[in-house]
């Protein structure tokens, strides 16, 4: 990060963040050292863990009441998918009418869907955010204020969104060190769905397959292809169940993929395969 990306002053006078966790730990982090906001609070269900957060130093104050954040400018909800749309209420209820409020979940289409009223006109606006940056590991301890850097945040506002709104929202990704796209709620959970979701269930697919003895025979290959499956199943059972439909579109195109390399093998068609692969390595060096 280059001396001229930090502000002079910070661009937010109190931030919220409700779920203190991984992401949202990396949230205040990445606020604290950037210097994007003068104060920051936290919000949670357990008033130990939240303390243990404020002695890190991540937070400036913790309270499993939602009131500590009514002075907040703009409040990221951190918390599971199936939760989030409540937290956002809650802090909606006790927030004023010109602060923001977003998140940071892997679904948008229901998400956003639900919250649709809240547009700025007669309280706080809400606009989805999703910050492709991540980890296996749980728990503020493992925060990170280079999390997001260089990480691609999508936003997806509603036909309605203000553009005020919009452009304060990416000021402060943009702050956090983050590439922000803009997508609707229904693109991004069809993206998501062949890069993040489908990624997870077929890594999870994979090593549930093995069997005890195949321990003793795997290295960095199988490690690699399954790490993703070492995620919490609590955090994606309802990701899931979100986007199931999004989700079974990809894997009814991900099965056609496998059955083509299943006959090929059948057939013992060196020729199909080296073309499969050739094809696979293609898009994957796309990546970067």
């Amino acid at each position: 990060m280059s001396e001229s990306s930090v502000p002079s002053e910070p661009f937010l006078a109190t931030l919220a963040i409700t779920g203190v966790g991984l992401i949202g730990g990396s949230i205040a982090a990445a606020a604290r050292q950037r210097h994007v906001a003068g104060r920051i609070v936290g919000i949670g269900r357990t008033e130990k863990r939240l303390a243990e957060a404020v002695e890190a130093g991540l937070i400036d104050e913790g309270s499993t009441d939602v009131a500590v954040a009514a002075d907040a400018d703009l409040a990221v909800v951190c918390t599971p998918v199936d939760r989030i749309a409540q937290d956002v209420r809650a802090l909606a209820e006790v927030m004023s009418e010109t602060s923001l409020l977003t998140d940071a979940g892997s679904t948008k289409r229901a998400l956003c869907q639900e919250l649709a009223d809240l547009d700025g006109v007669h309280g706080p606006a809400f606009i989805g955010s999703h910050p492709l940056a991540g980890s296996t590991r749980q728990g503020f301890e493992h925060a990170d204020p280079d999390l997001f850097d260089r990480k691609v945040c999508v936003l997806t506002p509603q036909s309605n969104a203000n553009p005020t709104e919009m452009a304060r929202l990416e000021t402060f990704w943009t702050a956090l060190g983050a590439v922000v796209h803009r997508r609707t709620p229904n693109e991004h959970d069809q993206a998501l769905a062949r890069t993040s979701h489908l990624p997870h269930l077929v890594a999870a697919a994979l090593a549930g397959s093995l069997s005890e003895e195949d321990t003793e025979l795997s290295a960095t290959g199988l490690r690699d292809t399954t790490r993703i499956a070492a995620g919490d199943p609590a955090l994606w059972v309802p990701i899931f169940q979100h986007n199931s439909s999004a989700i079974t579109t990809a894997l009814d195109r991900f099965q056609a993929q496998l059955k083509e390399f299943s006959d090929g093998l059948r057939r013992d068609d060196g020729c199909a395969l080296q073309k499969l692969l050739e094809e696979a390595k293609r898009k994957r060096d796309g990546l970067g």
